[in-house]
């Protein structure tokens, strides 16, 4: 099974227009366009699973380059997903007071013992 990445696939792309570009080239066993959860739209990438390797690498070849959908496109056979670390964006930090709100005394400074006033 190989898994072949679709980059810059214009947000109208509909997955039986993907499918239709790689079944020109072999069997092709699921398309998978990446949707952006907050929007449902598009992100503008696929992934193509094609059981046979040697087709997968001919549609790579004839596909990277080309229109699909009104737009060329850049196809390669994906690379494996690696681990993320889990938790939110951005790493970590604590939350706690505002700006000016902790421990450190906020707010305006306090010149009341200086003797220049």
């Amino acid at each position: 099974m190989t898994n072949i990445y679709v980059g810059n696939l214009s947000f109208r792309a509909t997955e039986d227009e993907v499918r239709s570009a790689f079944s020109a080239h072999g069997a092709v066993t699921s398309v998978n366009i990446i949707m952006d959860r907050e929007t449902g739209r598009s992100r503008g990438f696929a992934f193509v699973e094609m059981p046979n390797a040697d087709e997968a690498r001919a549609a790579i070849e004839k596909i990277n380059g080309k229109e699909i959908a009104g737009r060329a496109v850049t196809a390669n056979e994906a690379r494996p997903r690696t681990e993320r670390p889990q938790g939110g964006r951005g790493g970590g930090g604590g939350g706690g007071g505002g700006r000016y709100n902790d421990d450190r005394g906020g707010g305006r400074r306090s010149y009341s013992n200086r003797d220049d006033y």
